[in-house]
């Protein structure tokens, strides 16, 4: 996927596209999760998101400001976000390695699919981006995801910013291995868990799954999105 800076595809919003992991529970208690985000409203970032056996939030941001990455729907619910090199690529067809300097986090992953992913995947590819606007196809897809494993979802909903967000994912492929050393600790295993974790209000996967995908938020002051896509812009032109 190319980088891009852009307009969101629905007039009036602010929009990201791209991929990740977005949640992957491990049996410690830990919880993992990232995102690459070449295309959308101001820059290009990749984050890796760290939820401790607490339920303490960090995101670890790679982006030329914090302000306009995931922090921007999710910090207020974090206890840390802040920058860091995060290095993701891939090690073969299906396996990925994650790398972030401070933590020193090593995360390698590999993904899989199921004939019952392969077809929602088929179907998601060719349904047009309007069928996301109304809140009975949610509902429905919402189910799919819970017929998945994937657990109580919501693709649309309150961010902890205050954004209203719709998440679309396109394409979704389950964590099939994880390793992940965290400042040297060993994280575990990865694990189902019962219920889905949160971040603030927000359900996450109750399993590991990678999404490829883009979500959209109406934009809840024009003038303040103006002047940050401006300075940046400006900035890093």
């Amino acid at each position: 996927m190319s980088e891009a800076t852009g307009d969101a595809p629905w007039p009036g919003h602010e929009y990201a596209r791209g991929w990740g992991v977005f949640s992957l529970p491990f049996d410690s208690g830990h919880l993992l999760a990232f995102r690459v985000v070449p295309q959308n409203s101001f820059a290009p970032y990749r984050t890796v998101w760290h939820r401790d056996p607490d339920g303490r939030w960090s995101i670890f941001v790679d982006a030329p400001e914090v302000g306009i990455a995931c922090p921007r729907y999710f910090g207020a619910a974090c206890k840390y976000t802040g920058s860091a090199h995060v290095d993701v690529s891939w090690t073969g067809p299906h396996s990925l390695r994650v790398r972030l300097d401070e933590p020193a986090l090593d995360w390698t992953l590999s993904l899989h699919s199921s004939p019952a992913l392969a077809v929602v995947n088929a179907v998601s590819a060719v349904m047009p981006l309007s069928t996301w606007r109304p809140a009975t196809l949610r509902r429905v897809r919402e189910r799919v995801a819970r017929a998945l494993g994937m657990g109580q979802l919501r693709l649309s909903g309150g961010m902890p910013s205050g954004h209203v967000g719709t998440v679309m994912p396109q394409r979704m492929y389950y964590v099939d291995y994880a390793r992940a050393t965290l400042d040297g600790v060993d994280l575990g295993r990865p694990c189902h868990l019962d219920q889905n974790p949160m971040i603030g209000d927000l359900p996450l996967p109750s399993r590991g799954v990678m999404v490829v995908g883009q979500a959209m938020w109406p934009i809840r002051d024009p003038d303040e999105f103006n002047r940050t896509r401006l300075r940046l812009m400006e900035v890093h032109p």
